[in-house]
Protein backbone atom coordinates (compact mmCIF):
# COMPACT_ATOMS: atom_id res chain seq x y z
CA UNK A 1 0.00 0.00 0.00
CA UNK A 2 1.63 3.78 -0.60
CA UNK A 3 0.28 6.39 1.36
CA UNK A 4 -0.11 9.61 -0.84
CA UNK A 5 0.74 12.02 1.77
CA UNK A 6 1.44 15.73 1.36
CA UNK A 7 2.68 19.14 3.03
CA UNK A 8 -1.23 19.98 3.07
CA UNK A 9 -1.15 16.84 5.77
CA UNK A 10 -0.89 16.87 9.59
CA UNK A 11 1.45 14.75 11.25
CA UNK A 12 0.53 13.25 14.86
CA UNK A 13 3.50 11.53 16.69
CA UNK A 14 3.02 9.45 19.70
CA UNK A 15 5.89 9.83 22.58
CA UNK A 16 7.51 6.77 24.42
CA UNK A 17 8.43 4.43 21.60
CA UNK A 18 8.66 6.68 19.03
CA UNK A 19 10.28 9.59 19.42
CA UNK A 20 12.38 7.87 22.59
CA UNK A 21 12.81 4.71 24.26
CA UNK A 22 9.54 3.26 25.85
CA UNK A 23 10.73 2.76 29.63
CA UNK A 24 8.76 -1.04 30.04
CA UNK A 25 7.00 -1.01 33.74
CA UNK A 26 8.15 2.85 33.99
CA UNK A 27 7.80 6.21 33.37
CA UNK A 28 10.53 8.68 31.74
CA UNK A 29 10.28 10.98 35.33
CA UNK A 30 13.03 13.98 34.22
CA UNK A 31 15.05 14.75 31.25
CA UNK A 32 18.04 12.69 32.03
CA UNK A 33 15.87 9.85 31.57
CA UNK A 34 14.12 10.78 28.26
CA UNK A 35 16.49 9.19 25.45
CA UNK A 36 15.99 9.61 21.74
CA UNK A 37 15.63 6.54 19.82
CA UNK A 38 18.00 5.87 16.88
CA UNK A 39 17.28 8.38 13.95
CA UNK A 40 14.35 10.15 16.26
CA UNK A 41 15.99 13.77 15.79
CA UNK A 42 16.95 13.30 12.32
CA UNK A 43 13.39 12.00 11.41
CA UNK A 44 11.30 14.48 13.25
CA UNK A 45 13.64 17.31 11.07
CA UNK A 46 12.65 15.62 7.50
CA UNK A 47 9.05 15.32 8.50
CA UNK A 48 8.54 18.26 10.22
CA UNK A 49 9.31 19.95 6.28
CA UNK A 50 6.98 17.15 4.77
CA UNK A 51 4.02 17.97 6.63
CA UNK A 52 1.98 21.24 7.80
CA UNK A 53 2.40 20.40 11.20
CA UNK A 54 3.65 18.22 13.65
CA UNK A 55 2.30 17.60 16.86
CA UNK A 56 2.80 15.19 19.57
CA UNK A 57 0.01 13.33 21.50
CA UNK A 58 1.11 11.42 24.61
CA UNK A 59 -0.40 9.62 27.35
CA UNK A 60 1.41 10.44 30.41
CA UNK A 61 -0.45 9.28 33.54
CA UNK A 62 2.63 9.41 35.77
CA UNK A 63 1.79 12.44 36.74
CA UNK A 64 -1.70 11.38 37.25
CA UNK A 65 -0.18 8.44 39.54
CA UNK A 66 1.91 11.00 41.75
CA UNK A 67 5.09 9.74 40.40
CA UNK A 68 6.21 12.93 38.77
CA UNK A 69 5.03 16.05 38.82
CA UNK A 70 3.90 18.13 35.82
CA UNK A 71 6.47 20.04 36.17
CA UNK A 72 9.18 17.68 35.83
CA UNK A 73 7.17 16.39 32.63
CA UNK A 74 7.34 20.20 31.34
CA UNK A 75 11.20 20.18 31.40
CA UNK A 76 11.21 17.00 29.93
CA UNK A 77 9.34 18.02 27.10
CA UNK A 78 11.21 21.46 26.74
CA UNK A 79 14.33 19.74 26.58
CA UNK A 80 12.77 17.53 23.65
CA UNK A 81 11.48 20.26 21.90
CA UNK A 82 14.80 22.41 22.13
CA UNK A 83 17.03 19.47 20.75
CA UNK A 84 14.69 19.06 17.68
CA UNK A 85 14.78 22.83 17.19
CA UNK A 86 18.68 22.96 17.55
CA UNK A 87 18.92 19.60 14.58
CA UNK A 88 16.31 21.78 12.10
CA UNK A 89 12.95 20.30 12.98
CA UNK A 90 10.16 21.74 14.27
CA UNK A 91 7.37 20.25 16.61
CA UNK A 92 4.22 22.38 16.59
CA UNK A 93 2.99 21.23 20.22
CA UNK A 94 2.87 18.50 22.28
CA UNK A 95 -0.93 17.71 23.66
CA UNK A 96 -0.50 15.48 26.90
CA UNK A 97 -3.24 13.55 29.25
CA UNK A 98 -1.75 12.93 32.56
CA UNK A 99 -5.38 10.90 33.31
CA UNK A 100 -5.33 7.95 34.89
CA UNK A 101 -6.76 4.91 32.53
CA UNK A 102 -9.54 4.00 35.41
CA UNK A 103 -10.79 7.79 35.23
CA UNK A 104 -14.31 7.48 33.56
CA UNK A 105 -14.04 10.12 30.36
CA UNK A 106 -10.64 10.21 30.38
CA UNK A 107 -8.80 12.41 27.79
CA UNK A 108 -6.32 9.23 26.88
CA UNK A 109 -5.44 8.06 23.35
CA UNK A 110 -7.75 6.49 21.96
CA UNK A 111 -10.39 9.14 23.13
CA UNK A 112 -10.19 12.01 21.09
CA UNK A 113 -9.75 14.80 23.69
CA UNK A 114 -5.64 15.25 22.34
CA UNK A 115 -6.74 15.25 18.49
CA UNK A 116 -9.70 17.87 19.51
CA UNK A 117 -7.33 19.71 20.93
CA UNK A 118 -5.21 20.18 18.22
CA UNK A 119 -7.62 20.89 16.25
CA UNK A 120 -8.71 23.81 18.13
CA UNK A 121 -5.22 24.91 18.23
CA UNK A 122 -4.63 25.00 14.64
CA UNK A 123 -7.99 25.65 12.70
CA UNK A 124 -6.21 24.26 9.25
CA UNK A 125 -6.05 20.32 10.98
CA UNK A 126 -8.20 18.35 8.76
CA UNK A 127 -8.22 14.64 9.73
CA UNK A 128 -8.91 13.20 6.76
CA UNK A 129 -5.61 14.18 5.80
CA UNK A 130 -3.64 13.56 8.64
CA UNK A 131 -1.45 10.82 9.92
CA UNK A 132 -0.90 9.07 13.47
CA UNK A 133 2.55 7.24 14.09
CA UNK A 134 2.02 5.20 17.10
CA UNK A 135 3.87 2.25 18.45
CA UNK A 136 0.87 0.88 20.58
CA UNK A 137 -2.92 -0.48 19.62
CA UNK A 138 -4.16 2.56 21.28
CA UNK A 139 -2.38 4.99 19.07
CA UNK A 140 -3.25 2.71 16.23
CA UNK A 141 -7.24 3.07 17.57
CA UNK A 142 -6.80 6.64 18.14
CA UNK A 143 -6.01 7.13 14.43
CA UNK A 144 -8.75 4.68 12.50
CA UNK A 145 -11.48 6.27 15.14
CA UNK A 146 -10.63 9.66 13.86
CA UNK A 147 -10.01 8.78 9.92
CA UNK A 148 -6.70 8.84 9.88
CA UNK A 149 -3.92 7.20 8.32
CA UNK A 150 -1.89 5.20 10.69
CA UNK A 151 1.73 3.80 10.73
CA UNK A 152 2.64 1.57 13.44
CA UNK A 153 6.70 1.60 15.31
CA UNK A 154 8.10 -1.89 16.02
CA UNK A 155 6.16 -4.94 16.58
CA UNK A 156 3.37 -5.01 18.92
CA UNK A 157 0.15 -6.51 17.99
CA UNK A 158 -2.65 -4.69 17.69
CA UNK A 159 -6.33 -5.74 17.00
CA UNK A 160 -6.46 -3.16 14.19
CA UNK A 161 -4.19 -3.01 11.28
CA UNK A 162 -2.36 0.13 11.21
CA UNK A 163 -2.25 1.01 7.19
CA UNK A 164 1.84 0.51 7.16
CA UNK A 165 4.21 -0.63 9.71
CA UNK A 166 7.86 -0.01 9.83
CA UNK A 167 10.42 -0.18 12.33
CA UNK A 168 11.54 3.16 13.41
CA UNK A 169 10.41 6.17 12.97
CA UNK A 170 13.47 7.45 10.48
CA UNK A 171 12.59 4.17 8.39
CA UNK A 172 8.70 5.94 7.65
CA UNK A 173 10.58 9.65 7.36
CA UNK A 174 12.78 7.84 4.57
CA UNK A 175 9.66 6.26 2.90
CA UNK A 176 7.72 9.75 2.81
CA UNK A 177 10.76 11.24 1.17
CA UNK A 178 11.35 8.74 -1.08
CA UNK A 179 7.62 8.32 -2.47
Amino acid sequence: MKLLLNKEWTIFLDRDGVINERPWNDYVKNPNDFVFLPGAVEAIRLLSAYFARTVVVTNQQGVGLGVMPQKELEKIHAVMLQTISEAGGKIDHVFCCTDLKTKPDNCRKPNRWMADEACRMFPEINLGKAVMVGDTASDIAFGKNLGMKTIQIGVEESPLAPDLQFQSLYQFAKYCLLK
